[in-house]
């Protein structure tokens, strides 16, 4: 009623009065003045797409029938209420396009240390490019795993965050007119201000195109420590489809009781990167030091397997983690859920972890073909997934200490220092190797094996600091100790 006198009312306001000549001019002026209606309509319902536009505009495909008795509303995308913190006011010194590259989560880490360096040096940070051209090949834009609009409005306080560059900027880019340069590895802030703020404002535009560790993990302000894991733990959060089937995981499995997620780092891309060929038949060790060679940026090409895995550089096989896990005393009947990819070897490799564990779980066994389809070939978005279901676990053990298992225990810290058992698996092969030669028996292993361990499963600790070898050091993104309770901990030095 309200619309028809508001129409009526702009008839008469323009001087249509009961005299008016032409009807059809009449009809007209009310259709144009109702599509104005109805496209202000629009525009709110648009606004409203942050949150739930993605799984309506994007056909995400609802539950199967046999599944929708499962679900309930807490585990359909979360409608967090919006908190927009004020803008934060600089003047803006330039802008910084960066590239990521590698896996999901050592671009999540560099993305972090991207909006801490953008923050400290005032200069606008275009939303980072992911990683297409690494082994994965995955085509997937930033928006397609994070929810960029909430990465944006979220650290606005902090840092201007754009979608892309202004017009005028964007057309240099395009034309390659653009300073692009890898920075210098595990680098304090101090060279950013000092090497990299100079071309930022000489140039406008600086692209970094190599972004993993580049910023030091330790002697950082404790204000920039804090920004990289407001980032990580609050900015960055997956896309409302990725929540969604990530809380569809976690609900079955618990429906099933407590259960342990294992990060069974063995794929072929992991295995032919490291060298290690442990249990490998010779055509599958042929196979992966092909693959090798076929990877220039791969730089090491020969590599004693045998030596890389007694000084612990291997991740541990199927059949060793199945000992390992028992040793530990890990309960038979607990669910177990498979966070990898395609296991090399397939049935095989697994026999002996079945055979241990009957309960093996993967997302492609509690979810069906239909809710997958979208994440195909979409290796970081299937990532994202077994991200989510390890969070959740009651227990998360890596069988490699990639960036994933990093990052992954330093999200379980955070947390509240939710139960991660760290393997060390220079002593567990060795271990291993006495029991299978008949030199230790089974008691004997397992108590070895659970004493070794009794101090890495995830508890408060100290981040070892090693001042001129980064790389051998604690990882921030392990142990955040600066965002942690209780913060009055510090970084030791073993040196």
């Amino acid at each position: 009623m309200k619309g028809r006198i508001g129409i009526i009312g702009i008839i008469r306001a323009m001087g249509w009065k009961g005299n008016v000549r032409s009807s059809k001019m009449k009809v007209w002026i009310i259709r144009g003045t109702t599509m104005v209606l109805l496209w202000t309509c629009l525009v709110q319902l648009t606004a409203l797409g942050d949150t739930w536009g993605p799984s309506v505009l994007k056909g995400w495909p609802s539950s199967s029938t046999q599944d929708a008795h499962l679900l309930d509303v807490e585990f359909l995308p979360a409608a967090p209420v919006r908190v927009v913190p004020n803008k934060r006011v600089y003047q803006n010194n330039g802008y910084l396009m960066v590239s990521c590259n590698g896996g999901l989560n050592q671009m999540r880490a560099a993305i972090c240390d991207m909006v801490a360096i953008a923050r400290f040096l005032n200069v606008t940070l275009i939303v980072p490019e992911l990683d297409k051209t690494s082994f994965w090949a995955d085509p997937s834009e930033f928006e397609d795993i994070f929810d960029v609009n909430h990465f944006i409005t979220s650290l606005r306080d902090e840092v201007r965050i754009l979608k892309q560059l202004p017009p005028r900027l964007k057309k240099r880019a395009e034309l390659g007119i653009v300073h692009t340069m890898p920075p210098i590895s595990w680098s304090d802030i101090s060279y950013y201000h000092n090497q990299i703020l100079p071309l930022i404002k000489k140039y406008k535009i600086v692209h970094l195109n190599r972004t993993d560790a580049r910023l030091a993990n330790n002697g950082q302000p404790l204000e920039l420590q804090k920004l990289r894991c407001r980032v990580n733990f609050n900015a960055l959060r997956f896309t409302p489809q990725i929540e969604y089937l990530g809380r569809r995981i976690v609900q079955r499995l618990r429906q099933n009781g407590p259960f342990l997620v294992l990060h069974l780092r063995y794929e072929m891309d992991m295995l032919a990167f490291s060298g290690c060929t442990q249990g490998c038949n010779p055509d599958e060790v042929e196979e992966l030091t092909r693959m090798r060679y076929a990877y220039p940026w791969w730089k090491e090409k020969i590599i004693n397997s045998e030596l890389k895995r007694k000084d612990g550089l291997c991740p541990l096989t199927p059949e060793e983690t199945a000992l390992t896990l028992r040793a530990l005393d890990i309960d038979r009947d607990i669910q177990i859920y498979v966070a990898a990819g395609e296991i090399y070897g397939g049935q095989r490799r697994m026999a002996d972890l079945a055979a241990a564990f009957p309960k093996l779980v993967r997302k492609e066994t509690l979810l069906g073909a239909d809710d997958l389809k979208f994440f195909q070939n979409h290796s970081s978005q299937m990532a994202a997934l077994d991200y989510l279901v390890s969070l959740e676990s009651d227990i998360f053990v890596p069988t490699y200490d990639g960036n994933m298992a990093k990052v992954v225990e330093g999200h379980r810290r955070y947390l509240g220092f939710k139960k991660t058992i760290s393997l060390d698996r220079k002593l567990l092969v060795e271990l291993i190797d006495d029991y299978t030669s008949g030199s230790l028996s089974w008691d004997e292993f397992s108590h070895a094996v659970k004493n070794a361990h009794s101090a890495r499963m995830g508890s408060p600790k100290k981040r070892v600091v090693i001042s001129d070898r980064p790389k051998e050091e604690d990882y921030f993104y392990a142990n955040p100790e600066e965002c942690l309770q209780p913060l009055e901990t510090k970084p030791v030095s073993i040196l």
